[in-house]
């Protein structure tokens, strides 16, 4: 509960007491006071510790000073009843500043320790997580692509991957102009699979590298399986 104006004001009432006061910090030192600076002391720890009984803002928090201000209404009370007889009590005076300072300082609470943060799953880390392969002079993937596809989908959230780069590449058979195009539809064709699986295709980058960037280094007009690719990388 938010403590209420009339608390926090309580609290803050014995910065107004006399600079000769301010170093004084038992009940000791408050006996040696003239009359008049000792009323006018215990009255007002008195006066602060009847405004927080009475509030109840402490109460319902279950806050330690709720007590020391029950103990300083009372030993401040009865200093105050022997001050009217003309009598300095020093053990009422001492009980009293020692409640009422209690009262007053402020409620240390340790902060609550940061839930632990899970680690990403292994995966994360491999920015290349997609590989299909085609067969020759073809642009259908084979039948474990759907597979690989799916492997990429169902980590996409838990990796906060935001893009997806779609590259086809071909061997080194034929010529460039024709490898072009078909790794271009092999790139066409895992990007159509993947928004199947539900990734975005606003999210993809789709590229085609022809025969330039084998896995597999081979001479030219060499067939190779490996180099018959779609590669997915990923970025966050």
């Amino acid at each position: 509960m938010r403590p209420t104006a009339n608390f926090l004001t309580a609290l803050t009432m014995f910065s107004a007491l006399p600079a000769a006061l301010a170093a004084q910090d038992d009940g000791s030192s408050l006996v040696s006071a003239d009359k008049d600076t000792l009323r006018a002391e215990i009255q007002s720890r008195y006066d602060a510790a009847l405004a927080v009984t009475s509030g109840g803002d402490l109460v319902s928090a279950d806050d330690p000073r709720f007590m020391w201000a029950s103990e300083a209404k009372v030993q401040c009370g009865i200093a105050l009843g022997f001050l009217k007889s003309g009598t300095r009590d020093e053990t009422s005076i001492g009980k009293c500043t020692d409640a009422s300072d209690r009262m007053a300082r402020r409620r240390v609470v340790a902060p609550r320790p940061a839930a632990p943060v899970a680690p990403p799953p292994e995966i994360c880390t491999n920015v290349q997580p997609g590989l299909l392969f085609f067969d020759f002079d073809s642009d259908t993937p084979k039948a474990d692509a759907a597979q690989a596809v799916q492997y990429v989908a169902a980590n996409a959230e838990a990796c906060n991957w935001r893009s997806f780069g779609v590259t086809g590449h071909t061997d080194r058979a034929g010529s460039n102009s024709y490898n072009d195009a078909l790794s271009m539809r092999r790139a066409q064709s895992a990007a159509n699979l993947m928004e199947s699986l539900g990734i975005d295709r606003s999210r993809m980058t789709i590229r085609a590298e022809g025969e330039t960037k084998p896995r597999v280094p081979t001479e030219d007009g060499v067939r190779n399986p490996q180099n018959r690719r779609v590669e997915i990388t990923v970025s966050r």
